[in-house]
C-alpha cells in the first residue's frame, strides 16, 4: 500500500502541476486573443467613426438635428420629432440660406400627428439636400435615399449617413422601402 501511495502521489503532483501550467498558458492565450479582438474592434470603430461632416459648421449642427428628426420619424415618435424639429428651427436661423428649412421645421413642431410631420419633413428635406450639396462635405459621405411609394406613390427622398435604408416616411410599416439614389462626397 505504501509503495502504491509513493507511486500515485508524485504522479498526482505531476498531473496537478501540468494542469496549472496548462491553465496559465490558456489564460495567456485568452488574454492575447482578447487583446487581438480588442485591437480589431478599435480598427472597426475607427473606420466607423468617419462620420460625414459638412464644411459649414452651423449647417453641420443642423444636419445632426436632421438625423435626430429622421430617426424620430422612422421610429414613429411624434414627441421626439417635435424636439428635433425645434432644434433644427433654432439652428437653421443661424445658417445663411436656410430660412426655408427653419420655416419647415417650425411647421413640424406644430403639426398634429406623425403623418403631418412626415409631410413637412419631405419639404424640409428637399431644401436640406440642396443646401448640403451647395455647401459640401469636409469628411465622409452622405446618401440621398428615395422611397418611390411615399405619399401615394409620389415618392420622397431623405438624407442618410448610411447606405442602410431606414425609411422615415413609413417607419415600421415598410422600414426597408427605398434605395440610395445618390452619394454626396
Amino acid at each position: 500500500m505504501q509503495h502504491l501511495l509513493k507511486t500515485i502521489i508524485p504522479f498526482a503532483v505531476l498531473v496537478l502541476l501540468s494542469a496549472c501550467a496548462g491553465n496559465g498558458n490558456s489564460e495567456k492565450k485568452s488574454d492575447m486573443e482578447a487583446n487581438h479582438e480588442h485591437d480589431g474592434m478599435e480598427q472597426t470603430t475607427a473606420t466607423a467613426n468617419t462620420k460625414p461632416v459638412l464644411k459649414n459648421d452651423k449647417l453641420n449642427a443642423v444636419y445632426q438635428h436632421y438625423i435626430h428628426l429622421t430617426t424620430a420619424l422612422t421610429n414613429g415618435n411624434e414627441a421626439e420629432a417635435k424636439i428635433a424639429a425645434n432644434a433644427i428651427e433654432a439652428g437653421a436661423k443661424e445658417v445663411n440660406g436656410a430660412s426655408v428649412i427653419a420655416t419647415s421645421a417650425a411647421k413640424i413642431t406644430t403639426a398634429s400627428g406623425i403623418e403631418a410631420q412626415r409631410k413637412m419633413y419631405e419639404a424640409m428635406t428637399n431644401d436640406m439636400i440642396a443646401l448640403v450639396k451647395q455647401e459640401g462635405l469636409a469628411n465622409g459621405e452622405l446618401y440621398i435615399a428615395y422611397c418611390p411609394m411615399a405619399f401615394d406613390d409620389k415618392g420622397a427622398s431623405w438624407i442618410s449617413g448610411s447606405k442602410e435604408i431606414r425609411n422615415p416616411y413609413f417607419g415600421d410599416k415598410m422600414i426597408n422601402c427605398g434605395e440610395v439614389k445618390e452619394t454626396i462626397k
